[in-house]
This record gives structure tokens, C-alpha cells and sequence, in this order.
């Protein structure tokens, strides 16, 4: 065994007696076989700690894993704000130790970032807004505007250039080249009958600002370039006040049977949103980063859509890149900025299991293109997408043979588990509530696009429990754009505002429901569907009835369940 604790010294030996003071230090020592046991206390990272090859073959665990003596364990790519003024208003402010945070954590708790809506009317302009009738001299810092509903299902941001005021009047300058492919990518005209119908631009309506002092109440900050301003919420010290400065904790590429026990990653961020290019949002993790727009037209005249030729991704925080037999076991990601575990690239029987990911500003995790046999088992994901609310929970894309079973999800802004085009998908035993907590067309598990190309190697979504999907216009269990090879088996769908989505463009394709009990009749299925042995109840019927009660027992976690929260 290798031993690191924060107080030791990389110029040890590495034994319990003598420990190493980083996981670097351990990670060069470890030699296949080697368990490396990291003592209680926070690890903050001058750089991101990576993993290759050479590094395969040893297992990080917090001391006492699995024990009721297991020592908590944080790697942080944090650093501490320190040397605070208090201003006459009650605002305190402090010198940053790097880049302007986009969160910010005080005494452990993720501070809002300050926020006005936007309520006043503005009139777009080539280069921005003039706003009539309202002040803006006070909007001074790092200002951003927020467009919640661009589309129903994305919220972008574009940061400001500046501000021309005086007491009656604004010209506001947006940033370039985000507000420029801003206008020209939120444009739609839709003739049906749901949110953003009509033609639009989702430009014209900015919903919020942030990041302004003149924005600060209790709890909140701003920053303004090197400066950092927060007011302290009544009986709040700023003892422990932490600005993430790192965007990648932990990158393994190619590397292979290596585990992770019983260890909390935090504090880490990710920057982009706030240059010029900002953040326009299109779905899921992906945003648009310039390039070719194309326009989707929908059948039977139902409108049409400006979309991005190509996406690129929200990265992840932790990142494991064509890597294999890697297992997280237990871990905690937390209080972090972008999403916050990835596995990217070919990589296969990778596992994540038995831990939490929860505070997160992006989605929660992600398994993308060229993963083959992983699984996502026993994890409880919530409060994800708290900045990039079209960020969904479990985003699996493009990957083959994937479980995500026994899993508890809630407390999302969009979508809870989605699964973009692939094979051999299982979604099983989830109990999936509360999302669709702001944005609209989505659901809590939602499919898009070819799952396979026949019975055998399609999805499979059964024995989940999906209920209060919130925001109008949503689907508890959503099938959606050109969704085929898909078996959705004995689910348990209610309090949504519908419990499938039937007719979509284009057209659902070798779709089954079979033996599911929903709220809401579905009505007659469209060709390409079949609907078999459902049951539709009353809402108030599903608490007591017992066929429901047998598929909400095996829904879940499967630790602990007398604190998941019951139907």
C-alpha cells in the first residue's frame, strides 16, 4: 500500500507513518497491484492530475472505505478567496487567486450567481439593445444575459460588451461573435399547438442578467474583472470561501483497470461561457460554436427549426478517454462546473456505481461515442444543470451494450436520462422525478433517433418509475425524433403532462409499449408504433395500486431506500 495525506511529504517514503502529500506523488510511486489509501482532507490540485497507461492497475480509495471509520476525502481544484473588505453597503469584496469564477462556494455552499430578470422591454439591434425608461449607469462588471426558452428546450448566454447609459435610456453592446450566431440560430416558425409557436426569434427577449454588483443581495455574488463581490448571508463568516480555478481534476486516457473508492471531486470550473463566444445552448450538453445552421422543416406543416449543422459538447470536470474496466465506486462529484463525469472516446466495461453526483452547473454524466459495456448502477444524480439548465442528468450518445439501472434521478431543469442514437441501451429500474424543472419538450427519460437496427440490439426501457415531470409541455417517457428499436416494457409514467409522445418528426419507427401503467391515454399509436397491455389509471389510483406498488419496489437504489423518496 502507498499512503498520502495532506499534511505529509512527496519526499517520503509513502508509508502509513510517512505519507506522500499528493495523489501525484502516489500515482508516479503505484505499481500495478498497489492500493493507494488517501487519508481525510482536501487535495487542492495545482494542475490536473492525469492517467495513462503506465498508471493501469491500481486502486484510489479513501481510508476505511466501506467502514463507519471511512475518512472523507476531497480533490479539489479549488483555491481559497481570502483577504476580505467590507464595503459600506454591506457588500464584501476580495482579489481574485485566478480567473473570474463562474461559481463560487462559501462555507461549502454553491453562492448564486446575482441575477435580475428582465422585464422591461428592449429592442434588438445589429449590435445589441436599446432599452427606454430604465437606468442602467449601475451595470457595471462582468454583465451576461441569459435567454431561458430560446427554444423550449435550450437557455443561452451571451456575454456583455458594454453599456452606453444615462438616466433614461441604454444602448447595450453585445459581445461578438456570440450575439451574432445568436440571431441567426434562434429562429423558428411553429404552427403547433405548444411553447414557441408562431415565428420567433429567441434573441428579441432576453430573460435575465447576471453578474453585476449592482445585482448583489444576500448569499450572491458578482465579479468584476480581478474582483470578486458577495454580500454574506446574516451570521455568514467568509472563513471558507473557495473560487474553482482548475477545469479538469482528473483525465485518464487509455488506461485500464484502475479504481476509484469512497472519494468526493469538487470544485472545479469551466470557463468558455464567458468569452466571447458564450454559451448558445442547443440540446442536451451540446451548443453551437459556429459553423453551418441548417433548417429542419417538420411534416404535415408543423413549422421549422434553424439548427446547428454541428455540436460541440459541455466537457467534463473528470474525464476518462478510451479507457477500460475503469470503476468509480462510491464517489462523490460535487460543486462543479461543467459536467461532471465523462467517459469519451472507445473505452469499454467502465462502471459507475453506489455514489452521488449532485450541485453541478452542467449535466451530471455523460457516455459518449465508442463506449461499449458500461455501467451506470445505484447513483443518486440531482441538482445538475443549476447554470446550463438543458443539461440532462444521464446523457448517453452514440454508445453500445450501456446499462443505467437502479438509479435515482431528480431535481433537473431538463431531462432526466436521455439516450441520443445507439445500441443495446437498457434503462431499467430507475425511479426518475421532479424534472422538467424549467425548460419544456422533454421528459423524464427521453429517446431520440436509431437505438439499433432490430429487436435484439435495440433499447430496452422497462420497470421504471417516472412521475412529476413538471413544466408544461413534456412527456414523462419520451420517444421523439425518429426514435426506433425501442421496447418500453412495464414502466410505471404519471403526473406529467403527457405520459408518451407519439406523433413527432419524423416519425417513431419498430416503437413498443407494452404492459406500462400511465395517467393519460396515449390515444390510437401511429404506424411505426405498437401499444399492447397498457393500463391507464386515475392519478390518485397509482399510490395504492398493487401492480404499480411490485414495479416501484425494484425501482431505485437499491442501498438505502427507506430514505428514497416513495411514489
Amino acid at each position: 500500500m502507498i499512503f498520502v495525506d495532506p499534511s505529509g511529504d512527496d519526499s517520503g517514503p509513502g508509508t502509513f507513518e510517512r505519507p506522500f502529500a499528493t495523489p501525484q506523488r502516489a500515482r508516479d510511486a503505484a505499481a500495478p497491484g498497489t492500493v493507494v489509501v488517501l487519508r481525510a482532507g482536501t487535495y487542492r490540485l495545482t494542475d490536473t492530475l492525469r492517467l495513462s497507461a503506465e498508471h493501469s492497475g491500481v486502486v484510489y480509495q479513501a481510508h476505511g472505505y466501506g467502514t463507519a471509520d471511512q475518512e472523507e476525502v476531497v480533490i479539489s481544484g479549488g483555491r481559497a478567496v481570502t483577504g476580505w473588505t467590507r464595503d459600506p453597503d454591506g457588500i464584501h469584496r476580495a482579489r481574485l487567486p485566478g480567473p473570474a469564477p463562474r461559481q463560487l462556494y462559501v462555507n461549502g455552499r454553491r453562492a448564486e450567481r446575482a441575477a435580475v430578470a428582465l422585464e422591461h422591454p428592449m429592442v434588438r439591434t445589429p449590435q445589441g439593445y436599446v432599452v427606454e425608461g430604465l437606468d442602467l449607469r449601475s451595470w457595471q462588471g462582468d454583465v451576461e444575459f441569459v435567454y431561458r426558452g430560446a427554444y423550449p428546450w435550450s437557455e443561452a448566454r451571451c456575454p456583455v460588451a458594454r453599456i452606453s447609459a444615462d438616466a433614461d435610456s441604454a444602448a447595450v453592446t453585445m459581445a461578438r461573435p456570440a450575439f451574432e450566431r445568436a440571431t441567426r440560430l434562434y429562429h423558428s416558425v411553429i404552427t403547433w399547438d405548444g411553447p414557441g409557436n408562431g415565428e420567433s426569434h429567441g434573441v428579441d427577449s432576453p430573460t435575465h442578467a447576471e453578474n453585476s454588483p449592482a445585482f448583489v443581495t444576500g448569499g450572491t455574488f458578482a465579479t468584476a474583472g480581478t474582483v470578486v463581490y458577495y454580500r454574506p448571508l446574516p451570521g455568514e463568516d467568509l472563513d471558507e470561501v473557495v473560487a474553482p480555478v482548475l477545469e479538469t481534476l482528473l483525465h485518464g486516457r487509455g488506461v485500464h483497470d484502475v479504481a476509484f473508492r469512497g472519494i468526493t471531486f469538487a470544485e472545479a470550473t469551466w470557463s468558455e461561457p464567458s468569452t466571447p463566444e458564450g454559451f448558445l445552448h442547443y440540446h442536451g450538453n451540446g451548443y453551437h460554436t459556429g459553423g453551418d445552421l441548417l433548417t429542419v422543416t417538420f411534416a404535415e406543416g408543423r413549422g421549422r427549426v434553424t439548427v446547428p449543422g454541428e455540436t460541440t459538447a459541455i466537457p467534463g470536470n473528470v474525464v476518462f478517454e478510451d479507457s477500460s474496466r475503469v470503476r468509480l465506486e462510491g464517489c462523490r462529484f460535487t460543486r462543479l462546473g461543467a459536467v461532471a463525469l465523462e467517459f469519451r472516446g472507445a473505452g469499454a466495461d467502465n462502471t459507475v456505481c453506489d455514489g452521488e453526483i449532485t450541485e453541478v452547473s452542467g449535466g451530471g454524466l455523460v457516455v459518449g461515442e465508442g463506449a461499449c459495456g458500461h455501467r451506470v448502477e445505484n447513483n443518486r444524480v440531482h441538482r445538475v444543470g443549476l447554470d446550463y439548465r438543458g443539461s440532462p442528468a444521464v446523457l448517453l450518445s452514440g454508445t453500445s451494450d450501456t446499462t443505467v439501472a437502479h438509479n435515482e434521478v431528480y431535481d433537473v431543469p431538463h431531462a432526466g436520462i436521455m439516450v441520443y442514437p445507439g445500441r443495446g441501451t437498457r434503462v431499467l429500474d430507475n425511479l426518475v422525478h421532479d424534472t422538467m424543472l424549467v425548460l419544456a419538450d422533454g421528459g423524464g427519460i427521453y429517446l431520440s433517433g436509431a437505438q439499433g437496427d432490430r429487436p435484439s440490439n435495440g433499447a430496452l426501457v422497462r420497470g421504471n418509475v417516472v412521475r412529476d415531470t413538471v413544466t408544461p409541455y413534456n412527456f414523462g417517457l419520451y420517444t421523439d425524433y425518429g426514435a426506433s428499436w425501442v421496447t418500453v416494457e412495464g414502466n410505471a409514467v404519471y403526473r406529467a403532462d403527457a405520459p408518451v409522445a407519439l406523433n413527432v418528426s419524423p416519425p417513431l419507427e419498430h416503437v413498443v409499449l407494452t404492459g406500462n401503467f400511465w395517467d393519460a391515454d396515449p390515444g390510437d399509436a401511429p404506424e411505426g408504433v405498437v401499444l399492447a397491455d397498457n393500463t391507464t389509471l386515475p392519478r390518485e389510483a397509482f399510490d395504492g395500486d398493487p401492480r404499480v406498488a411490485v414495479i416501484a419496489s425494484r425501482a431505485g437504489l437499491r442501498r438505502a431506500r427507506e430514505n428514497t423518496p416513495g411514489l
